[in-house]
């Protein structure tokens, strides 16, 4: 019961805040415009609360389903204007000037994920580079060579700092291609080039949670890669120093945080080597660990840490940009890819599974909550720019249109458009339901 309110108080909160944005780019564009709002509404249905303020008495609304929102234009095509708020409804305005009023929704959604990707940038983020974990034998992944601890340094083209780069470079060159090329870096520091060959099974494992399985390898744990050694203490002694990958401790492979943690807490004071790769080359370190106090035992130390990912405030913006654009050029990608086949349409995911991953990244902390929300940002920007005449693409193609032919489509054009909107709409969220409930009865 406490995973379901969790789940359902997170996903109000994100389409409450997503849509809230969406929105006001809508208004405060139109207001530049020239336009007047009759109101701004946070939620569907029956204001619960209301202020009324400005020279145009504009309503702003927190209303009792919420789970959306709209602003509401002066529009002559609802009614009679007054003569002294004649030039200023939405039909009134120029062709140009609606049309921005309508891309400025999907923009702040995109502003909104590179300040979340920017706010994440600058809090820090450890360094937890892509591995191979465990691989089954006879799968694509063994016939490729690939081995546990692998570090991938690079998939294609694409270099992959964490798993989120290195997947969006996995499935688009198995979808472009049936192949992923992939560099990547073992134990002992040396590099290699390997291609994992899934042919024509490539649409088959873009289905949710199949990739990693049908692939034939599992994520690894994050390689040990040194912040800067803790001063004085037993590794800085020894010479190790930040951006030291540790891969051993007297011959014992160490493949993560936590098997380095096993391997020195139980050898107080005693003499380890330790092997480590410093630009791509294996070199060894004799270090007498350090000891400290841990529940009231004593326990081996060596004073390292993750090295983690931090950028000050001007150089977290351009990393923000770039996060940006790659999620939202994969998602566009995406969405094609499911028109032509090639990807799976499972991935369609519904409210109810976004409820359910609104949850697990709020329990797992505000940080990964925010990322989750820049997704989601980017996921309705893009959504809404679709040609459907009942989203904001839709809407645009119609204003794109009159500016051409110098009036506006037919009445009975605009009604059949948004008869064929509603339906599409109806279909993809039907279809999305769906999905949901078979991954829940699997």
């Amino acid at each position: 019961m406490g995973d379901f309110l969790t789940s359902l108080l997170a996903f109000i909160v994100a389409i409450s805040v997503l849509v809230a944005i969406h929105e006001y780019g809508h208004y405060i564009v139109g207001r530049w415009a020239g336009m007047k709002v009759l109101r701004f509404s946070v939620g569907f249905g029956k204001p619960i609360w209301t202020w009324v303020r400005g020279a145009d008495k504009t309503e702003y609304c927190v209303s009792a389903i919420p789970l959306g929102g709209y602003v509401r234009f002066l529009d002559g095509r609802e009614g009679p204007v007054a003569p002294e708020d004649e030039g200023r409804a939405f039909n009134h305005r120029p062709v140009s000037a609606r049309i921005a009023v309508l891309l400025a929704g999907p923009l702040f959604n995109f502003l909104f994920a590179v300040v979340a990707y920017w706010l994440l940038s600058m809090d820090g983020v450890p360094a937890l580079r892509p591995a191979i974990g465990e691989v089954t034998p006879d799968s694509y992944a063994a016939e490729a060579g690939l081995e546990t601890g692998d570090q991938i340094i690079a998939v294609g083209d694409t270099e992959t700092g964490d798993w989120q780069q290195a997947l969006m470079a996995m499935f688009d060159n198995m979808v472009e291609s049936g192949h992923i090329p992939m560099t990547l870096e073992n134990r002992d520091g040396r590099q290699r080039r390997t291609v994992i060959r899934v042919g024509e099974d490539s649409a088959r494992l873009t289905e949710p949670g199949l990739l990693f399985e049908g692939i034939g390898f599992n994520p690894g744990s994050p390689p040990v890669i040194l912040g800067e050694p803790t001063e004085n203490e037993a590794a800085a002694r020894a010479g190790m120093r930040l951006g030291d990958r540790i891969v051993s401790v007297d011959g014992e492979p160490i493949l993560g945080f936590t098997d380095l943690v096993d391997a020195v807490v139980g050898r107080p004071d005693e003499r380890v080597r330790i092997g480590v790769v410093r630009d791509r080359r294996l070199e060894h370190f004799d270090v007498v660990l350090g000891t400290r106090e841990v529940d009231g035992r004593t326990a081996g130390y060596l004073g390292v840490s993750a090295l983690f990912d931090e950028l000050g405030p001007v150089e977290a913006i351009p990393n923000a940009i770039r996060d940006t654009w790659s999620q939202t050029m994969f998602t566009v990608r995406m969405l094609g890819r499911m028109v032509t086949g090639d990807v799976s349409v499972k991935n369609i995911s519904g409210p109810i599974n976004i409820a359910q991953f609104a949850g697990d990244s709020a329990q797992r902390g505000m940080r990964y909550f925010l990322g989750f929300l820049a997704m989601i940002s980017i996921s309705l920007g893009v959504l809404n720019l679709l040609p459907v005449p009942v989203l904001d693409g839709g809407q645009i193609v119609y204003q794109t249109i009159e500016g051409l032919k110098g009036s506006p489509l037919s009445e009975r054009a605009q009604i059949i458009g948004q008869q064929f909107g509603i339906l599409a709409l109806i279909l993809l969220m039907s279809f999305a339901f769906y999905n949901d409930i078979a991954r829940i009865f699997g």
